[in-house]
């Protein structure tokens, strides 16, 4: 069953996400796999990430990879992500 995330990153900068993004399309293989769409949204206290993914469980698969690189990059903890079931989506 798809989710939809949604994580709320206070105190993350463009530049944080930015470089964040390159060493995870530096990695070999595709660490974004099962993800649908992604979306990232700056905000005045940070950004907001929202991503479509094709089950929870690539959603965690991912989780696995992208913790230690944003730890790498000193991004800061962020609090837990809100998740929901998606009952429908399709891309026009």
């Amino acid at each position: 069953m798809a989710i939809l995330v949604k994580a709320e990153l206070a105190g993350v900068t463009t530049d944080q996400y930015d470089a964040l993004n390159s060493k995870l399309q530096a990695l070999p293989g595709n660490p974004f796999e099962g993800c649908l769409s992604h979306v990232c949204v700056p905000t005045g206290s940070g950004l907001v990430v929202y991503n479509l993914w094709e089950s929870e469980e690539a959603m965690e698969k991912f989780m696995g990879i992208v913790m230690p690189v944003a730890q790498e990059v000193g991004l800061p903890q962020g609090s837990q992500p809100e998740i929901s079931p998606v009952h429908g989506y399709w891309t026009p």
